[in-house]
């Protein structure tokens, strides 16, 4: 082989030969979300592994390739087939040659078996065990009316499930679309796979995540939009003290209650509040500390780069996904809007006791959303603290996107 073959050799295996306007320009997006999540602090632990997935896959689209199997033929002829699928030519499925002469396995990309982990919800139940581990649910015990709250940010799911209808999507990946209104990436991923839309997994998952991050952007316009300086400026009463024993207690019935009347939930719901016992219990400090730290960001590191590894440009630069994405907006703002508008109700039933930006915070963005109610109050009347009142609704609504996602699953029949 002379040089000039060696060197066009050479050319053709570097990125630049096998790349198309398409790959470019994801790969720009990607730079984007670095920026965003570097430069800005938009919720970096998730948008950083997101970005550098999706970048990672637009420059060597292999490391998604799925698993496949070489098989010749009686005939000779060479059948490539992925690893269980029907082979058309011999009328049998490939598993029955894989133990024949000829047959050869051919590993996929190390992003693949990461995604499939999503694909199969092991990793969105984690993150929510490691959610549940990480979280106070002290505020929404000692507020019950923040269930409400929680409920009513659940809007935009609704909504957005009608629009992506009305859209052409079928009632199954309407569904899967729709529950990135609530704000609940792990949520969004578990549905899709449940719902067998693991083909709008990757924007959808993306679309809920970057949704998450740039709540700091959303919300605020929206919820000063729909209330006034005065009611901004609420101050609201200290919460109760909640006991150790309504904290053990409140998991367990959680549980008890929501997987009895919709048990699809109990892989999200069920790791959320084992999590929660584990932190409230007393007894179980290292389970708790492994699944807030270690094992949390293991499983973040791994879902954020194989989420955004299911963006290739073939698949990502579609019209359905413009769909998608604008259908989440829409679910995120009517979300946020619902939560806020029954924060006014019961602002007034209340006689001006509750401060209605805590609705927003409906919205199962933990805890970026109550931080949000927090900002926006304190812009208002900076000695007025709204947080540990916003983490109420905010809890809730984490429960209220998982029984939004089992309502779905039992309506079709999952």
């Amino acid at each position: 082989m002379n040089i000039g073959d060696t060197l066009l050799n050479l050319w053709e295996q570097t990125g630049f030969a096998n790349l198309y306007w398409g790959n470019y320009v994801m790969i720009l997006v990607a730079l984007v979300f670095l920026y965003l999540g570097i430069k800005k602090g938009f919720e970096p632990l998730l948008l950083v592994p997101i970005a550098f997935g999706m970048l990672l896959v637009n420059i060597y689209p292999s490391i998604m390739a799925e698993p496949y199997t070489t098989v010749m033929t009686s005939d000779g002829e060479l059948v490539i087939a992925k690893s269980g699928k029907y082979i058309e030519e011999t009328g049998m499925y490939l598993y029955n040659f894989l133990t024949g002469e000829g047959a050869m396995e051919h590993a996929g990309g190390l992003l693949y078996y990461f995604f499939r982990l999503d694909e199969w919800s092991i990793f969105p139940s984690l993150i929510f065990l490691g959610v549940g581990a990480a979280t106070d649910f002290g505020p929404l015990i000692s507020n019950p009316r923040s269930f409400l709250l929680g409920a009513a940010a659940q809007l935009g799911i609704f909504v957005a499930y009608l629009l992506a209808i009305l859209l052409g999507f079928n009632g199954q990946a309407a569904a899967a679309i729709s529950i990135i209104g609530g704000a609940d990436g792990p949520t969004s991923i578990f549905l899709a796979g449940k719902l067998g839309q693991t083909n709008l997994m990757g924007p959808i998952a993306v679309a809920a995540y970057s949704y998450m991050s740039l709540v700091p952007i959303i919300q605020p316009p929206i919820m000063k939009a729909l209330t006034t300086k005065k009611e901004r400026k609420i101050k609201m009463e200290q919460l109760r003290p909640v006991s150790k024993l309504e904290k053990i207690l409140f998991p367990i019935i959680v549980t008890v209650v929501v997987c009895l009347l919709l048990p699809s939930t109990a892989p999200l719901v069920g790791m959320l509040m084992l999590g929660n016992l584990f932190r409230e219990c007393g007894v179980t400090k290292q389970l708790s500390e492994t699944a807030q730290n270690a094992l949390m960001y293991i499983v973040v590191i791994m879902l954020g780069t194989s989420v955004g590894a299911s963006t290739s440009a073939e698949n990502f630069l579609q019209w359905t996904t413009i769909k998608i994405v604008i259908l989440g907006l829409v679910a995120f703002a009517f979300g946020t809007t619902g939560g806020v508008l029954l924060g006014k109700l019961m602002c007034k039933l209340s006689g001006g006791k509750i401060n209605p930006l805590i609705g927003s915070a409906g919205v199962s963005a933990v805890p970026m959303a109550a931080r949000v109610s927090q900002k926006v109050g304190a812009k208002e009347d900076p000695t007025n603290f709204l947080l540990m009142h916003a983490m109420g609704p905010n809890v809730a609504g984490v429960i209220g996107t998982a029984v939004a996602a089992g309502v779905f699953m039992a309506i079709f029949g999952v």
